[in-house]
């Protein structure tokens, strides 16, 4: 028998948060663990009486500050069970884009079958009874999915860290932790691939730190510098600790296609290429949009402001005269008044209005990208809404 599902069976088990994950993991203890009791639960920690369970399955997103032996989530249960045949995949950027083009990877040249799951996809628990020896999980992780857990994966991988869900973690150094715990439980044998800006992590695997060097070059469809950084561990995975051929390798990433709302071509109109990025909500983002795209002419940024340090996109805004910034919403307006003084930055009421004037401002030859660096609540229900709205103003534009 499984030693998770004997862990958990005839217990007392409190789920608490009735989302998405909370759904999967009752469809998981039902299947699976049916001697268990379960109570679902969607108050407050302080309602919550410990003493009444034997496990506590918390819902990523749920704040809970302090540690809890009783206390677990649907990461760690699967990690617990599977994490010799896990790659654990975070950063605050890029990690969607690796963990898609690692999996078509080793879909490709791997000989064995390989499962995407966590943020990107269905929760973990919705693939345990589809796991065999000759299993591969790629798994991308969220600081949410994390936080709290106590086990790590067979290879982890720490992109990138920069300002993000503050208005959650209070600071970066809270952020940081939450995600850290991606590699500070490994074992001998295991690896770790963790990118120049990432602060050291206690770590028992094989820690390999990945500077942004870009000597090596990957034939790619997808645009950016950073898009080689995340094709390089792509490359080193595969090849290093999956023993794929390098020539091969090449070739599959040659054919990946890239993401919705990732510096996603959309349409040209009036000699105007436009270009979604609605999945940046840092200010690195938006920088990196404008120089990875040929010949930017106008950007547009701005959505829900949550407290992020924004001077390094108003200092490149202020040397950077050949693009027009337009600010918009809550973060546009902040960003605004710090840099109004220059003559190519403007403001725009809504994403509706920021079209219509990047229309307006933006040449012919040129390209207009939505890069927001802000996130989308408060305006859009996610991302991906801000991006189709978005796509949608932009192919009215052509009528």
């Amino acid at each position: 028998m499984s030693k998770v599902i004997d862990k958990f069976q005839n217990k007392n088990i409190l789920i608490w948060g009735y989302g998405r994950e909370g759904k999967s993991t009752e469809a998981f203890f039902k299947e699976l663990c049916p001697g268990a009791k379960i109570t679902i639960f969607e108050g407050k920690r302080e309602n919550i009486r410990e003493e009444d369970y034997d496990y506590i399955i918390k819902s990523p997103g749920i704040r809970m500050d302090e540690e809890h032996p009783k206390f677990t989530s649907q990461t760690e249960i699967f990690l617990e069970e599977y994490r010799d045949r896990v790659i654990g995949i975070t950063g605050t950027k890029g990690k969607s884009t690796t963990s898609s083009m690692l999996y078509q990877v080793l879909q490709e040249n791997s000989g064995k079958k390989v499962i995407l799951m966590g943020n990107i996809g269905l929760p973990c628990l919705d693939y345990f009874g589809q796991m065999d020896e000759n299993t591969i999980v790629v798994f991308e992780m969220s600081c949410h999915q994390l936080a709290h857990t106590k086990v790590s994966p067979h290879v982890a991988v720490f992109l990138n860290l920069y300002e993000e869900h503050l208005d959650y973690y209070d600071t970066l150094e809270r952020y940081f932790q939450a995600k850290s715990n991606i590699g500070r439980y490994q074992k001998e044998g295991d690896f770790f691939l963790v990118g120049e800006n990432v602060p050291e992590i206690p770590c028992a695997g094989q820690v390999t730190v990945l500077p942004y060097d870009f000597s090596t070059r990957y034939e790619l469809q997808i645009l950016g510098d950073h898009n080689q950084y995340n094709a390089d561990i792509v490359y080193r995975i595969a090849t290093q600790v999956y023993g794929c051929d390098g020539a091969k390798v090449r070739e599959s990433m040659a054919r990946f296609q890239g993401l919705p709302h990732r510096l996603q071509f959309v349409t040209e109109v009036k000699g105007v290429r436009y270009y979604d990025d609605s999945i940046s909500t840092i200010p690195e983002a938006a920088i990196h949009a404008v120089q990875s795209i040929p010949k930017v002419g106008s950007i547009i940024i701005g959505g829900m402001d949550r407290g992020v340090d924004y001077r390094i996109l108003q200092e490149f805004m202020r040397n950077t005269s050949a693009v027009r910034f337009i600010c918009t919403y809550e973060a546009g307006k902040r960003i605004w008044q710090a840099v109004k003084d220059c003559s190519n930055v403007y403001l725009a009421d809504d994403l509706t209005g920021a079209v219509a004037l990047a229309g307006e401002l933006t040449g012919e030859g040129e390209a207009c990208v939505l890069s927001p660096a802000a996130a989308s609540y408060g305006y859009f229900k996610n991302f991906e809404e801000r991006g189709d709205v978005f796509q949608s103003l932009v192919n009215a534009l052509g009528t």
